[in-house]
């Protein structure tokens, strides 16, 4: 994994570095105190994923104008969600610093993640694509929905495998594709492309959060940035859990239940938690579900022809799926 990492970073440090100077260029805040906590958490370490890989839609569709401006949208998107997400959740610490609500207080939080919401608009706006628009609306009512999706069924532990997929498609998967398809739409691809490059998308921002959710388990604290466990305090139950539950018997599932229904656990609990997700295969039933989802991701780039851009979108896949934070 080291190994894709490098090579794929290796091929992607000059886009990264035109995305971050468009996200520094394009903020246009109007009051420090909004420019400082929106800086906060779009400079605390994020990956640029997402508008990577708009970019790299845009230009295996032959697009040839500077797509990175445009990118920044869903950057801002992502930031806007993770203020909110984490006030929603109580949440202190996001990627291996105190949150910002912390910092900044409540109020400031949810006004700038607003402000972030409308820059993203804004910029897409300044597209003259309607289309573009449109998908930007979309995926913002689905995170949204997605979000409130979840806050309704905290700590459920009747949560079922569907209404967990429904919940990550709204809250992650909408804006990886949304990025994918919107990228084709600059370009002027034809809908069976855009409809490719949205397949792709779906179905990486899908395994993207099962990866994501099974490091909760199975990463080490000071690297994953955040405590362990802490999906499940905050009353999130995800697919390894869900699974599990699914699979263990009568007095497995109901000491579960005791467990995930007391968010303040002891690590001797976690344990007991983790070996029974081992025990009973929620764990690899979510990393094969994961695997699927990319597999699929991946054939959907059948409709181009191999480059150096397609390699590097497949690539990304792999990776997405195997990353250790």
């Amino acid at each position: 994994m080291d190994e894709l990492k490098q090579r794929i970073y290796s091929r992607i440090q000059s886009d990264l570095s035109d995305i971050e100077s468009a996200l520094h260029e394009n903020l246009n805040p109007y009051l420090d105190l909004v420019s400082k906590t929106a800086k906060h958490i779009l400079f605390s370490g994020g990956k640029r994923l997402r508008p990577l890989l708009m970019v790299l839609c845009a230009r295996i569709c032959g697009y040839q104008q500077n797509a990175v401006k445009t990118s920044t949208i869903f950057e801002y998107l992502h930031a806007a969600t993770l203020l909110h997400d984490d006030l929603v959740d109580d949440a202190v610490v996001r990627r291996g610093t105190p949150v910002a609500h912390s910092v900044y207080g409540n109020s400031t939080a949810v006004l700038v993640g607003d402000f972030l919401l409308a820059r993203a608009l804004s910029i897409a706006a300044e597209t003259g694509r309607p289309e573009v628009i449109k998908v930007i609306a979309g995926i913002t009512e689905d995170m949204s929905q997605g979000e409130i999706h979840q806050l309704m069924r905290k700590g459920a532990t009747d949560l079922s495998e569907t209404e967990y997929l429904e919940i990550i498609s709204r809250k992650t998967a909408v804006l990886i594709q949304g990025a994918c398809r919107v990228g084709a739409l600059l370009a002027g691809a034809p809908e069976d492309v855009a409809a490719s490059l949205s397949e792709y998308g779906l179905n990486l921002g899908l395994a993207f959060q099962m990866a994501d959710d099974l490091l909760d388990y199975t990463a080490d604290a000071s690297v994953l940035g955040k405590e362990l466990g802490a999906d499940l305090r905050e009353g999130k139950l995800t697919l390894p859990v869900i699974h599990t539950l699914s699979k263990a018997p009568g007095d497995d599932a109901v000491r579960m239940e005791k467990i995930i229904k007391n968010n303040d656990f002891s690590n001797q609990d976690f344990e007991t938690l983790i070996d029974m997700m081992n025990k009973y295969g929620g764990i690899r039933y979510t990393t094969n579900m994961a695997s699927e989802k990319i597999k699929t991701a991946k054939a959907a780039l059948s409709v181009f022809q191999p480059s150096e851009t397609k390699l590097l979108l497949t690539d990304i896949a792999d990776y997405a799926l195997n990353r250790k934070f």
